[in-house]
Parts: C-alpha cells; structure tokens; sequence
C-alpha cells in the first residue's frame, strides 16, 4: 500500500519501541536516584542520631601511661554503662533528676581475636573498689577513694568509669557505649518485643512491672522493669538482678540477630533508629558503618558461644549491702580475658549463693574452688542461646 504524497507515513515499531524503552530507563534512573537520595538521607539521621563522647579519650589520654596495654592483637574489650539518669525525655518517671549522673549497669564485653566467641562479664554497681582521682567536668579533681563502683560515674563520667574498671581487671578498655532508660525501651519495642520464661510471677510496685509465671513476651517497659526490678524479687540483691539482666540481654541478642529483624527493612530500620538514638560512644564506634562493623561481627558469632557470666564476689563484711571480689577467682577470670584464653560457664546464675539478706556467701577461693585445686575456672552465668523459651 502506498501513501498518497504529503500524508506522513506511520512510525515503524521498532522507533516506538526505542522511545519507550528510553522513557523507562529515565524513570528508572529517576527512581533510583530517588531511592538513593532517601537512603543516604535514612543513612545521616541514623550517623547523626550516635553522640560521640570526645571528652572521655581526652581525659584518658592524660593518664596513657598508667594505662594497661592491649595484650592480645585483634580482641577487643568494650564497656557497656546503663545510664541510670532521670534527665532526658521520657526519664522522669523513673525518679526525681538531682543533676547527677549514674550507672545502673556495667558489662565489660570481650570479643575474642578470631571473633568466633564474646563473653559479657557484669560488674555489679555495688562492688567495692579503689576509684583513682579524677577530673571533673568543672575541671575539678576528686580524691582517690575506697568506694562503691558505680561512684566513679557519679562523680566524675565514663572516663572515670573506664579508669577505675582497668584499675580493677588490669584490661584495657578499647571501647564503650552508654545507653539511657529511654533507649533501652524504644529498642525493646523495635524488635516487638523480647520473649522469656519467667519460672515465678514477678510484682515490683518500685519498678511498674506485673508479670504471671511462665513464657512472656516483654515489651519496653516491662523490659525495663524487669531488668531493674530488686527489692522486692528474690532476696533483693545485685546478684538475682545481674542474672535477670544476662538472660535478657541473651534473648535481646538471639532477637536482633533473627533473619526476620535484620532482613526486614520495615523492622531493621526502627531497630536501628531506636538504638543509634540510644547510644553514646567513643570516636572508634561513633559512626553507623562503624556500629554497623561491631554489630556484624557479633552476629557471626554463634549464641551458644556468646556468653554472660557476673564476675566472682561475695558479700563485703564489713557492709552486707555491698560486693567484694572474690580472690584468686577474680583475677584468673580477668587473666583469660586478658589473654584471650577460653572462658567456661555454668548453665544458670545461682543467685542464692551470695545473698545479701542472710543466705550463705559464695565459698572462698581456698575452699575447694577452682583456683586451689588447680582444675580449669568456671564461672556462673549463662549464654546467648538460653535466653528464649524453647
């Protein structure tokens, strides 16, 4: 068929095809601009979220020379602080805000150089320790003290905290994180919750937190609850709440390793902005790709391998509502860490051998425990695995 002259002939296909195809390339660039330019802005709230904490490697660095040194290349040691502040949004309910700050919590976690264990050691607040002198932000100095360890963060922050755990353990603290009530709870609930079983019902008026016996799922404030609950759970010591902490933090930790939190992008970002915005840390972890590094590496690890354990202490004699370190058990445990030797524990924390209301100290070193007999230590705690009903 023939056009008469003057009448335009009809595009060929292959010409529409090529526009089409060019105009879905341009809308797919754009879109995936689009995609990119959301990304990077989701990328900078959440680095922007993290608070570095300057001022702490500043005031180490003053005392680097009385500083242990790192024993062991590639193992590194992070403490973790629970900030027991009532400042903040969300905090005040939790108590009036004298302007002081405080530590409810300290882990000292070690990752081992190969990377293919971690074991969390709980210091308890109430240990007795030597706090050295330290610099106040006023600029001020304290007096070196025997004193109850969560002093040191009172009086004078995290540097003072790191200082005064090096002191005790003779490791060098490599990193740390600080994380507030609000944080904590926000997390919680970004993962939909932790699950447990409770072997008895939990009431704490003190702490807000009700629960019945048996498997519970535990959300922010509940977690919350039951992590700080202790004077009216048990026999009201640091002992039975350091244990309830570990089994938390080992379901926490199986929680946020699922495939279902870190391949699911409408839960992984909630998890992420809960806990960047919780967070202060040194320059070395003030970063999201360098949290995102941390948190990698610790989801290879195995959670039968992750493993929580208190440090040996009995009751202080001379106050029955403090710890002392239990010797030589103490000093081998922070030696295998040091050394980034193997560490072995118990299936459970058994609360009732240190009592602090009647019930009979844990034995001495020298009464058949592992340190006299020359048998390899072990240690009371639990791991990541057991946390969660099974």
């Amino acid at each position: 068929m023939h056009h008469s002259p003057g009448t335009p002939a009809e595009q060929p296909a292959p010409r529409r095809r090529r526009r089409w195809l060019r105009g879905l390339a341009l809308g797919l660039s754009l879109l995936v601009l689009a995609v990119a330019g959301l990304g990077w802005l989701l990328y900078e709230q959440l680095n922007n979220n993290i608070r570095t904490d300057d001022a702490a490697a500043e005031e180490l660095r003053r005392y680097e020379k009385e500083r242990p040194s790192a024993s062991v290349t590639g193992a590194q040691n992070i403490l973790i602080i629970g900030s027991d502040t009532r400042s903040g949004t969300g905090n005040g309910s939790y108590g009036e805000d004298s302007g002081t700050q405080r530590s409810d919590t300290q882990i000292l976690l070690h990752l081992a150089g190969d990377r293919r264990s971690a074991t969390a050691v709980s210091l308890p607040r109430d240990l007795m320790a030597t706090i050295p002198s330290c610099r106040r932000p006023d600029g001020t100095y304290t007096n070196e003290r025997f004193a109850q360890f969560n002093w040191a963060y009172e009086l004078a922050g995290t540097a003072c905290t790191i200082r005064t755990v090096e002191k005790i353990s003779n490791i060098r603290v490599d990193h740390h994180l600080v994380v507030d009530f609000n944080g904590f709870k926000h997390l919680v609930d970004a993962v939909d919750g932790v699950e447990l079983c409770l072997r008895r019902p939990v009431d704490d008026h003190e702490a807000r937190v009700r629960l019945p016996a048996g498997r519970q799922v535990l959300h922010g404030e509940q977690a919350l609850g039951f992590v700080r609950a202790r004077y009216s759970m048990g026999d009201g010591s640091d002992t039975e709440r350091m244990g309830r902490q570990q089994q938390f933090l080992g379901a926490l930790f199986k929680e946020m390793q699922s495939d279902g939190v870190l391949l699911n992008p409408t839960r992984l970002y909630p998890v992420l902005d809960a806990a960047t915005s919780s967070l202060t840390t040194d320059a070395g972890l003030g970063s999201l790709r360098k949290l995102y590094d941390l948190v990698r590496t610790v989801r290879s690890i195995p959670s039968e391998r992750v493993q929580f354990l208190t440090v040996p202490r009995r009751p202080y004699p001379y106050n029955p509502d403090r710890d002392e370190l239990v010797q030589p058990d103490a000093d081998r445990l922070f030696q295998q860490l040091r050394e980034d030797r193997p560490v072995s524990v118990t299936e459970h924390v058994r609360p009732a051998a240190d009592s602090k209301s009647g019930g009979p100290a844990r034995r001495p070193a020298d009464a058949g425990s592992p340190a006299a007999t020359g048998a390899p230590p072990t240690y009371e705690g639990t791991t990541a695995a057991r946390g969660i009903c099974d």
